[in-house]
């Protein structure tokens, strides 16, 4: 008999901190950065976003989300024996956010590790979780997308520090005889490596580089929408699937504009579409999940349909799952 994966809970979690995008706008303009909110609405979507204390890390509020996502699954934490944390944001160099995450939760044995391919590593680290329970490595797993994006803004750059924003989402993923991640697609492209990053590191106790967020922002744009399509067609393919088995379409939450183009190629509604960039703007690795436990909770997505999760980021990276929830 062959052996799938299925998501058995979801878990999401934004600091308590909100800043709407008037609060932002007036501490911008305290450093002499004008912006708006209907400037900002207009070119995003966004509303508000949440930052993190400076105190809290990418695994506190990864802790919460995870706790979260198990509850929701029935499970306890030592029952979890594979974690995989997408970040950018990690709470060290090393070890892992996950291994720190697994501590936080009192779990002991479970392989641990961090995946980094930036807006798209949820997807990423969601496809290797569905392979190692296909192969048999892993029986149940905990994926989790955590980011302080917060930490890495110019706030002098009205371009970029107005876009994101900090949190964390989850899913666990068990064994099953049941198709759920019915099928991935996973590309990138290091030549587009500079047009979003952070182009500083750590060397001898000093910052070398630039430690700030840099993004061509219509370079992002232009690419981010032909590439989402792509994976999209090319995962539906795999499955056997058409457009029109989509039930919800869940892309990385970025950009109203971006998603509103990606959901007219592939001849879906917005009514199909989850959006929650508008609450809590670009959080990275964890808007996908943040989005999904958000429409789970609120009992828009039901058992049995069919989801297409989506993200491109930093690398560049993208890809997608499709999901028989």
């Amino acid at each position: 008999m062959r052996r799938y994966s299925r998501i058995a809970g979801t878990g999401s979690y934004l600091p308590p901190r909100r800043l709407t995008n008037a609060d932002l706008a007036a501490e911008l303009a305290t450093q002499g950065v004008e912006t708006s909110d209907e400037w900002i609405v207009e070119r995003t979507g966004i509303r508000a976003r949440h930052f993190a204390a400076p105190e809290v890390g990418s695994s506190d509020l990864a802790l919460q989300a995870a706790q979260r996502a198990l509850e929701a699954a029935g499970l306890e934490a030592s029952q979890i024996d594979l974690i995989i944390v997408a970040t950018s944001t990690p709470d060290m160099v090393f070890p892992s956010t996950a291994c720190i995450l697994q501590h936080k939760l009192g779990n002991a044995g479970a392989a641990a590790f961090d995946v980094q391919a930036v807006c798209s590593g949820f997807v990423y680290a969601l496809t290797v979780a569905d392979a190692m329970i296909q192969s048999g490595a892993a029986t149940r797993a905990l994926v989790v997308g955590a980011e302080v994006f917060s930490r890495l803004l110019d706030f002098k750059d009205r371009t970029t520090c107005v876009l994101f924003g900090d949190g964390a989402g989850a899913v666990v993923l068990e064994a099953s005889d049941q198709p759920g991640i019915l099928a991935t697609d996973l590309h990138a492209d290091g030549k587009h490596v500079g047009i979003l990053c952070v182009p500083g590191h750590v060397s001898g106790g000093n910052v070398l580089g630039d430690p700030l967020l840099k993004m061509d922002g219509q370079a992002v744009f232009k690419l981010a929408v032909g590439v989402l399509e792509e994976a999209a067609r090319a995962t539906l393919a795999k499955a056997g699937k058409t457009d029109a088995d989509i039930d919800w379409l869940i892309p990385h939450q970025a950009n109203i504009r971006i998603m509103q183009s990606t959901a007219r190629k592939l001849k879906l509604s917005m009514d199909k579409v989850v959006v929650t960039v508008d609450q809590h703007g670009n959080t990275s690795a964890a808007s996908i999940p943040l989005a999904l436990d958000s429409a789970v909770r609120s009992g828009r997505i039901h058992r049995g349909q069919t989801l297409m999760l989506e993200g491109v980021g930093g690398g560049f990276t993208w890809g997608a799952v499709l999901v028989q929830y």
